[in-house]
């Protein structure tokens, strides 16, 4: 998903201006550009880490999920000695996001989140009297994801998860007595997600709600209390909550179930013997911990206590120390696992003592990456919690904390801007201070995932689009480091259109949508006054599918559209589309574009490809790419033109100059 023009000087401005004059002549002036030989130079793991998605504490040892990680793995982090002492690898998915513990705290259970349904396992049993002995596939369920577990008092072990937004999620049950997996049906029909389940000897509560995928009249968060006895569902949230997008996080606690729901800035407390008895919570939060009259619970970046007595609420943690992945009460302590350190909280003293995961120990790997920009002798990779800066004059590389992921990202005069996820905005990290990155520009609310970041050099504003994650729709970003100043809009496309791709030429930018629900229009092309903030003109240019990537060059906007749905080719003076072509021999479906010499280049999950400014026709630069990244392909270009990507989970760089001197005999 990551589309960019980065700010070029020097000899390569005078080359794609050269470029950007022949382009404006008719569309068949010249032969189609033949090219060959490549250079592609390995530059070794694009980031490296142990990234996690998951804790739990058993005994005094807290287990800990990975993330984009192959193969995925848990590790246990053992409390007294502050060291890693135990592993398993699992044996498919991608990531662990669900951990439970059965009664006798003997047998931790894992459930994964994996690409499709592919007939492997997706709860895993790990034996934990005997942790060199590998956790093993017990159960598969009907649902691509497991999000969270629960295990009743009985043994029997309750998954909730969906991941295929055709489906509704069900309830699902693996009984270790009889190895069965079973689903006890669809509370909700409208749901998309299931992301919360727990579980007493009489009920299994399942928590329900729906994401963008789910489209237009999904349902909102919902809860269920499923009768172990009748089988039968009775949807219980408190009116208070209805109105929430989805129920995110159910605890058993002493005689209550806590219940975090996103959206309408509160949490419950229900009572287990009478479900219409609750307290409400006045914040928002997850992971529910009880210590005496005391609910401990996350709400980023902080973890908070509720006193059932005195209905007063104390911020614990107030450090921000990235997304939190488990909370759980260790002696007189409340215990959470951020991306980078298991941290010991004083609820009275509201002190932390954090200890590093890397240094303990942790088995880190290479890492799918999200975004990528080039410039200044440097090339960033964004990894989760971290960025990856490669130094290539030393050959090193340097990680930098950065909560979230950054999804995109460009550098300008050696400073690094990103857009970041979940909802953090615009970061920016310059190497000549040695500040970490952070934040600069926040997006409106529910705008949580910036898609593509660009370089407006005309007006000096970093320009991003975003979409939101829950709502629909997007939002426009422009934000001005010489003012700190940023601007704004919300759905300037539509209600529907996330903003997917943004690019710019002489100070207007350009914002590219998608809309992945059935009805509306899909791929609309918006010109937009940056400055001014208001729309200039739009153009429908006929895709069957969204907008995944775009990139100007000369008086030419390239749009490339998702599902292999074609390439098409806007000339700006006249406001017409020149061009479609066909690109399903080089996508399948997401993409990247990128200018670099005058030529703009593409990539997607197996090919870098070129596009020939003067028959816009496509040809091959590296087959079989197969970059390893987690949300969509990416490419970037220095100021030399050099050319940056993946190869599996590696960067590499690719000099394309023999296409540059063809195209200038051709010419």
């Amino acid at each position: 998903m990551n589309r960019r023009q980065l700010l070029q000087t020097g000899g390569v401005a005078g080359l794609a201006g050269a470029f950007a004059s022949m382009a404006s002549g008719p569309a068949n002036a010249a032969k189609p550009l033949s090219a060959s030989g490549p250079q592609i130079i390995d530059l070794g793991p694009a980031v490296v880490q142990f990234s996690l998605m998951s804790s739990l504490l058993v005994g005094d040892t807290v287990y800990i999920g990975s993330r984009n990680l192959n193969p995925v793995r848990i590790i246990g982090f053992h409390l007294p000695s502050g060291r890693v002492t135990s592993r398993t690898d699992l044996g498919s998915g991608y990531s662990i996001q669900a951990l439970a513990a059965d009664s006798t705290g003997r047998y931790l259970y894992a459930g994964v989140l994996r690409d499709g349904v592919d007939g492997k396992p997706n709860i895993y049993r790990w034996d934990l009297s005997t942790p060199s002995s590998p956790a093993v596939g017990v159960g598969e369920t009907g649902d691509r994801d497991i999000r969270a577990l629960a295990v009743a008092p009985d043994g029997k072990v309750y998954a909730a998860g969906g991941g295929l937004t055709t489906n509704a999620p069900s309830l699902w049950e693996y009984d270790p007595a009889t190895n069965a997996t079973t689903s006890w049906g669809v509370p909700d029909p409208g749901a998309t997600i299931a992301q919360a389940v727990a579980a007493t000897a009489n009920y299994v509560y399942f928590g329900t709600g729906s994401t963008l995928g789910g489209g237009n009249g999904s349902s909102p968060g919902r809860l269920f209390a499923f009768d172990r006895t009748t089988k039968t569902f009775t949807n219980i949230i408190p009116a208070e909550l209805a109105a929430g997008v989805s129920v995110t996080s159910l605890s058993v606690l002493d005689g209550q179930l806590g219940v975090g729901v996103k959206g309408p800035g509160k949490s419950a407390l229900i009572s287990l013997a009478d479900h219409s008895k609750y307290t409400i919570i006045a914040k928002t939060g997850v992971m529910f911990r009880q210590l005496g009259n005391q609910v401990f619970f996350v709400k980023e970046p902080g973890v908070w206590s509720y006193n059932m007595a005195t209905k007063k609420i104390t911020q614990i943690l107030t450090e921000d120390v990235g997304a939190m992945w488990g909370l759980d009460v260790y002696l007189d302590k409340a215990l959470t696992v951020s991306s980078y350190d298991v941290i010991e909280i004083d609820p009275v003293a509201k002190s932390a003592v954090k200890r590093n995961l890397t240094e303990a120990g942790a088995p880190g790997g290479p890492q799918l990456g999200m975004g990528l920009a080039a410039g200044a002798g440097d090339v960033y990779v964004g990894g989760t919690g971290v960025i990856a800066r490669h130094q290539l004059a030393s050959s090193t590389v340097t990680y930098l904390r950065a909560t979230g992921e950054a999804k995109d990202a460009v550098v300008v005069g050696g400073v690094l801007f990103t857009g970041q996820y979940n909802s953090r905005g615009i970061l920016t990290y310059d190497p000549t201070t040695g500040q970490l990155p952070f934040q600069v520009a926040a997006l409106p609310a529910g705008q949580n995932r910036p898609l593509d970041v660009c370089w407006d050099a005309v007006n000096g504003l970093v320009i991003a689009g975003a979409q939101n994650d829950t709502g629909g729709g997007g939002c426009f970003a422009a934000y001005n480091p010489a003012s700190t100043q940023v601007i704004t809009k919300v759905n300037p496309i539509d209600a529907l259109q996330m903003v997917r791709a943004v690019a710019t030429r002489w100070g207007t930018a350009y914002l590219g949508g998608d809309n992945i629900y059935a009805d509306g229009p899909r791929s609309t092309v918006v010109a937009w006054d940056p400055v001014a903030n208001q729309e200039l003109w739009r153009l429908d240019p006929g895709q069957t599918a969204g907008i995944a990537a775009m990139a100007v060059q000369g008086k030419y906007l390239y749009g490339m559209s998702r599902r292999a749905a074609g390439l098409f080719v806007i000339d700006l003076e006249t406001r017409q589309v020149v061009h479609r072509g066909d690109l399903s021999s080089v996508c399948t479906d997401f993409g990247a574009l990128q200018v670099s010499r005058g030529i703009v280049y593409g990539v997607s999950d197996t090919t870098v490809f070129r596009i020939d400014p003067m028959t816009f026709a496509v040809s091959v630069v590296a087959s079989g790419i197969n970059g390893g990244w987690y949300s969509g392909p990416h490419i970037t270009a220095d100021e030399d033109g050099l050319l940056y990507t993946l190869q599996g989970p590696n960067l590499v760089r690719i000099d394309d100059r023999q296409a540059m001197q063809t195209l200038r005999k051709a010419n």
